[in-house]
């Protein structure tokens, strides 16, 4: 039995130093990895926009002898960090990948720096050669263009590729009005209509079309899709926060002589904004809402089983929670025209609304009212509401909820995922409850409300039932592991599906039970859980064990009700997580997170926050306290669920 003193011990030496890393406003804005897929393509950008560069454009950024000199230290910070395989991951701690030592090796051309690193860049040839090369690219994003063509693209602007390698897309289509965008079937995802323009103008100037017609169609929607382009771009410059983004808009346009475009000037900005001093780019600038968020749920005092809480300094702040009510899109976005309602990932102009992040700050604005009753209580229900109603109007027909969009397609990041469906159906029973809580069933507009919200939640755990695989794991969207087969990460998928079966009181449900026993069958033998084993890399090398997936299945199984024994389990798992506080190896990040188009980066809060949210639950669960939720109305929405679902 582990010693429950040490539990409480290893929680509040994390969640004090979780508190600690706190701006001086009082939130979170963490630290995402420096990415040499993000550097290479700013690389490329600034190499082909250098030479009609002014020093007068630079808005006071410098001179032209300082634009050089942030080519030359990215060059070599891309040369320190290539692997010993010869290829480069898309963070220091990723293995090496095709998409990101193509783009590397495009770098090193594009800047012209090739001869002054002849051994790193016949490595990297051979690495490209030895892994199959444009065949191999293809074959790793299948359908979706979305990434494909742009490192296709890239690599073209540096004479590397023939153009004909290079897929067509129909930038006409972005002229479309945006709600039928949907309809039309783009061949990219929703977040990458900037790189559906420039990247299709780019191969339409330097291999038009042998269709006169559509030829002709093409020519006249340049300057018009120009304007789409430009009207999507926020005010910092960078799409999506995003540097390949980015980039990629800024070297297609360069690469047709249009770098003095203010979309690519705009865009250069940024890119000389997001530099880091070694000569790095981050895959975004920062996650400040979603680290928020996240922290908030670990860091609530009225979720902690600690008696020395209760000690401590105010953990929120006034402050931190009108920056968080701030952060709620007021107007219909331009980029994605989703409504009113929704939070992004970031406080910055370049986030959009999206699914998991509303629902992560629906449940960390609930956890604050309870903390700071004093609050501006009325303007945080007005935006709950609003936010209810944002994920509701997005639910897809399938049942589940997916990043952006209703209804847009099926390619990755645009279908409904998993994870998003469960963390959107534990922000809905929040607000449900609470607004029950209050007295609100008087209010006719939120009784129809908590109405369609029952509806939903019964699809949308029917759309759950449907996602189990059948070993009783589900899969995400938003995060893998690089040594699992397919790069997925289930303990991400099956622990954060069951958190929303845990909220609900369904730990009983069959699907539920299927997916515990999946946790705890996949427990590695060291305590801690992290991937599964893959033939190509080998069972002791793939088994290594993470804080952040150890921390997401012992918050998952420090939970009552299930009738499994799962004590074992969760106690192995929860010795595991207090001796790496005790060592102090619990901020030691892994490479576990997705950015778009499958892209890794790791950042450096989620281990400490994970661990925070693991060890809480876990001193509830084993000091025996309930371990669910508190509120009203539980029970009948579960049974509401259980009927309509028949499980």
């Amino acid at each position: 039995m582990l010693d429950r003193d040490r539990l409480l011990r290893a929680h509040e030496t994390a969640r004090l130093e979780l508190l600690a890393q706190r701006d001086v406003r009082g939130h979170w804005i963490g630290e995402l990895s420096s990415s040499a897929l993000s550097t290479a393509t700013a690389l490329s950008a600034l190499a082909l926009v250098e030479p009609r560069w002014k020093p007068a454009d630079r808005a006071g950024n410098g001179s032209q002898a300082s634009f050089a000199g942030l080519i030359a230290a990215g060059v070599r910070w891309l040369v320190d960090a290539q692997n010993a395989d010869g290829g480069w991951g898309d963070t220091d701690k990723s293995l090496s990948n095709i998409a990101t030592t193509m783009l590397v090796e495009a770098a090193f051309r594009l800047t012209c720096t090739a001869d002054d690193y002849p051994v790193t860049l016949a490595r990297a040839t051979e690495y490209i050669e030895r892994h199959g090369s444009i065949a191999a690219l293809r074959r790793r994003y299948g359908r979706d263009k979305t990434f494909a063509v742009p490192i296709l693209a890239n690599c073209a602007l540096a004479g590397l590729v023939p153009w004909s390698e290079v897929s067509p897309l129909p930038f006409e289509l972005a002229c479309l009005p945006q709600s039928w965008y949907r309809l039309v079937r783009l061949p990219v995802v929703s977040y990458a209509i900037p790189a559906l323009v420039a990247v299709g103008q780019a191969r339409y100037v330097h291999a038009p079309p042998r269709n006169p017609v559509t030829r002709w169609i093409r020519r006249l929607a340049i300057e018009r899709s120009l304007r789409v382009l430009q009207r999507m771009q926020p005010a910092s410059g960078g799409y999506l926060e995003a540097t390949p983004l980015t980039s990629f808009v800024v070297m297609s346009l360069a690469g047709i002589g249009r770098a003095d475009h203010p979309v690519a000037r705009q865009g250069v900005e940024f890119l000389l904004a997001s530099v880091r001093p070694d000569g790095s780019w981050p895959i975004d600038t920062n996650l400040a809402t979603w680290i928020t968020t996240l922290s908030v749920k670990a860091a609530s005092s009225k979720a902690s089983p600690s008696d020395s809480i209760a000690a401590t300094p105010p953990w929120a702040s006034t402050e931190m929670i009108e920056w968080l009510l701030s952060c709620q899109h007021r107007d219909r976005h331009p980029f994605t025209g989703a409504q009113p309602g929704g939070w992004g990932w970031s406080d910055l102009s370049g986030a959009l609304p999206d699914a998991d992040d509303t629902a992560g700050a629906l449940l960390a604005l609930d956890l604050l009212m309870r903390d700071h009753p004093e609050t501006d209580t009325d303007a945080i229900v007005a935006a709950a509401r609003q936010g209810c109603h944002w994920l509701l109007g997005i639910q897809n027909r399938d049942g589940g909820w997916p990043t952006f969009c209703r209804g847009w397609g099926t390619l990755p990041f645009d279908r409904s995922g998993a994870d998003l469906t469960a963390h959107a159906l534990r922000a809905l029973r929040a607000w449900r409850e609470r607004m029950t809580e209050q007295g609100s069933q008087t209010d006719v507009p939120w009784t129809q409300t908590v109405a369609r919200i029952d509806l939903a939640c019964r699809r949308g755990f029917d759309y759950l039932a449907r996602q189990q695989r059948a070993d009783g794991s589900w899969l995400p969207l938003w995060f893998g592991n690089q040594y699992v087969v397919g790069e997925e990460n289930p303990v991400y998928g099956t622990a954060h599906v069951l958190l929303a079966y845990r909220d609900y009181g369904l730990l009983d449900n069959r699907s539920a039970r299927r997916g515990l026993a999946w946790l705890v069958a996949n427990q590695n033998a060291d305590g801690g859980w992290g991937g599964t084993p893959a033939a190509e890399y080998g069972d002791d090398y793939n088994r290594t064990s993470s804080v952040e997936e150890t921390a997401w299945a012992v918050e998952a199984l420090a939970v009552e009700g299930s009738g499994l024994p799962i004590e074992a389990a969760l106690e192995t798992g929860v010795a595991w997580l207090v001796d790496r506080v005790e060592r102090g190896e619990h901020t030691e990040a892994s490479p576990v997170g997705f950015y778009f188009a499958k892209l890794w980066y790791y950042e450096k809060f989620y281990p400490l926050i994970f661990a925070v949210a693991a060890l809480n639950m876990a001193a509830r669960r084993l000091g025996n306290q309930s371990a669910s939720p508190a509120g009203i109305g539980r029970q009948s929405v579960a049974s509401n669920i259980e009927q309509a679902s028949g499980s």
